[in-house]
C-alpha cells in the first residue's frame, strides 16, 4: 500500500481503518492502481472511519461512493482508461450521452447488489435466484455493463460471491456463464494487479474450449455463434462403396466448416454453396423491441406506510408502500446512505410496479422506488408526485399511451433496460421520457429537491 506522499501533490487523501484495508480486496486494488502523486493513503493504528477528502474540499464517507469517485472524476478519470477501465470508460466528460449515464447507473446498482451479497448471514451459499439472474445476465455479455474490460462492479460482485460461496464446484456446474465470468475476473486481477479473487476459495480455471471463445457486450446488431464440429465418422459404409462414403464425409465436413464461420458479412463466406448464399440471415433476439416505449411501464403514485432497516443488509431499507392495492407492497430500496427512516415514513413516492418479485438478501421485494441520481451516484433524490395526486393512480407521459406490459414480459424482453436510458429529469427536475413530460391528475412528477438532468431509475 502507498504511504504518505511527501511531495504534497496528492489530489485526495484516503483514510482507511487497518482492518478494512486488510480485508477489502476491492479497496486494495483501487489504492494499488491509483498514482501516489494523486492519492495519499493513511491507515491510522487507532482505527478511525473510512473517508476520502479531495483537494476541492469534498468529503465522502460511503465506501461505494469513494470507490467510484477514485475511479472517476476524483482522480481525473485516470483509472477509467487503458489499462483499467474501472468505470467501463463511461466517466470522461465527453461521455455525456444517455447510454453512458445509464451504464454508470447500472454499475452503481451492481455494486449495491454486491453489498447485499456481503450483508447476508449465510456464508454457505449465495441466494439461488440472484445466481440465476447474474448467470442469465452474463449469457450474452462479457461483463456486467458495456465495457472493454472488467469494471469496479465486476470485481466487487465477483469478490462478494466467491467470499460467500463454499461449494464452488456446484456453482460452476450449475452456472456456466457465471463461471466463465469469474474466471475472467480472476485472470484480470492477477495480470493487472497481482491480486487473487479470493484467498479462501480459489476459482477453478474455465474448461478448455473446443471452439473460439466469444465475448459479447449485448448490443451487437448481429451475432452468429459458431458451432463446434463433431468428428467425422470413421466407420466403413455398409454396402455403399468407399467412394460414396468419402463423398458423404466431405459434404459433412464442408457443412460444418461453413457453420463455424462467425460474424459473416452479408451472409457470404468462402466455399459456401450458392443456394445457401441467398438464404436470409437469421436475426438474433434483441434485448427489447424498438416498438416498446415508456407506456409499457406501470409507474404509480405510492405512499410509504412503514419503513425499517433491512436486518442483514446495511445499505437497504425494507418498506411497505401503498400503491392502491388491497395490501401494501413490500419493496427493498438501497436508500439508507441517502435518507433517514424518519424522512421516508409516510413519504409520497413513485413506484415502478410491473417488475417480478425477487428476494433481496432474503426480503421479497416487488417493485422499485424511482429516484434521480447524479452520474457517480453520490447524490440521490426520490421522485415525488404532486401533493394532490391520488394514491395508486398511474403516471403517464403526454405523448405515449397504452396499457402496461405484464411482469413476465418486462423481464423476458428486458423492456425496462431498453426504456430506462431515456427516463430522466429535465432542467427543472421534472421527470421526462425523451421529450415527453410525466403526468398525473395533479401535474408532473419531479425530483424531491429538483435535481436537474439526472438519470431516473
Amino acid at each position: 500500500m502507498k504511504g504518505h506522499n511527501p511531495s504534497g501533490s496528492a489530489i485526495g487523501t484516503l483514510t482507511v481503518p487497518p482492518a478494512m484495508l486488510k480485508s477489502d480486496t476491492v479497496l486494495q486494488l483501487v489504492i494499488q492502481a491509483a498514482s501516489q502523486h494523486q492519492l495519499t493513503v493513511k491507515s491510522p493504528s487507532k482505527g478511525g472511519v473510512l473517508h476520502l477528502e479531495l483537494l476541492n474540499g469534498v468529503k465522502l464517507t460511503h465506501r461505494n461512493s469513494i470507490l467510484r469517485c477514485l475511479c472517476g472524476m476524483g482522480l481525473h478519470n485516470a483509472l477509467d482508461c487503458a489499462p483499467h477501465f474501472l468505470l467501463g470508460g463511461h466517466a470522461a466528460p465527453s461521455m455525456a450521452a444517455p447510454h453512458h449515464a445509464m451504464a454508470l447507473a447500472s454499475l452503481s446498482s451492481w455494486m449495491s447488489v454486491a453489498d447485499q451479497v456481503r450483508g447476508g448471514k449465510d456464508a454457505a451459499a449465495v441466494d439461488k435466484a440472484l445466481m440465476e439472474d447474474v448467470n442469465s445476465h452474463l449469457k450474452t455479455r462479457a461483463f456486467l455493463i458495456d465495457s472493454p474490460s472488467m469494471t469496479l462492479a465486476d470485481i466487487d460482485l465477483a469478490v462478494a460471491i466467491v467470499s460467500k460461496t463454499t461449494d464452488m464446484d456446484a456453482v460452476i456446474t450449475a452456472y456456466p456463464h457465471l463461471h466463465r465470468w469469474l474466471s475472467t475476473i480472476e485472470e484480470g486481477m492477477k495480470q493487472l494487479y497481482g491480486l487473487a479473487l479470493s484467498s479462501k476459495i480459489p476459482v477453478p480455471p474455465a474448461a478448455p474450449s473446443e471452439g473460439p471463445q466469444l465475448f459479447f457486450f449485448g448490443n451487437e446488431s448481429r451475432v452468429e455463434i459458431p458451432k463446434v464440429a463433431t468428428p467425422a465418422s470413421t466407420e466403413e459404409p455398409k454396402g455403399g462403396g468407399d467412394k460414396k462414403g468419402k463423398n458423404q464425409q466431405q459434404q459433412q465436413q464442408q457443412q460444418q466448416q461453413q457453420k463455424q464461420q462467425p460474424f459473416q458479412k452479408d451472409g457470404k463466406a468462402s466455399n459456401k454453396p450458392a443456394k445457401d448464399a441467398a438464404a436470409p440471415a437469421k436475426q438474433p433476439t434483441t434485448a427489447a423491441s424498438d416498438s416498446f416505449d415508456v407506456s409499457a411501464l406501470d409507474i404509480r403514485v405510492g405512499q410509504i406506510v412503514k419503513v425499517w432497516h433491512h436486518p442483514e443488509a446495511e445499505k437497504l431499507f425494507c418498506e411497505e408502500i401503498d400503491v392502491g392495492e388491497e395490501q401494501p407492497r413490500q419493496i427493498a430500496s438501497g436508500l439508507r446512505p441517502f435518507y433517514q427512516t424518519s424522512e421516508l415514513e409516510n413519504r409520497r413516492v413513485v413506484v415502478l410496479c410491473n417488475l417480478k418479485k425477487r428476494n433481496l438478501v432474503g426480503f421479497p421485494s416487488h417493485g422499485m422506488v424511482l429516484c434521480a441520481s447524479n452520474d457517480d451516484h453520490t447524490a440521490v433524490e426520490c421522485m415525488e408526485p404532486p401533493a394532490d395526486a391520488k394514491i395508486g393512480e398511474r403516471v403517464t407521459f403526454d405523448k405515449y399511451s397504452g396499457d402496461p406490459e405484464p411482469e413476465n414480459k418486462i423481464a423476458k424482453k428486458k423492456i425496462f433496460e431498453a426504456v430506462a436510458p431515456d427516463l430522466k429529469t429535465n432542467s427543472d427536475g421534472i421527470c421526462v421520457w425523451k421529450d415527453s413530460v410525466s403526468q398525473t391528475s395533479a401535474g408532473p412528477i419531479k425530483a424531491s429537491k429538483g435535481m436537474p438532468n439526472a438519470q431516473v431509475a
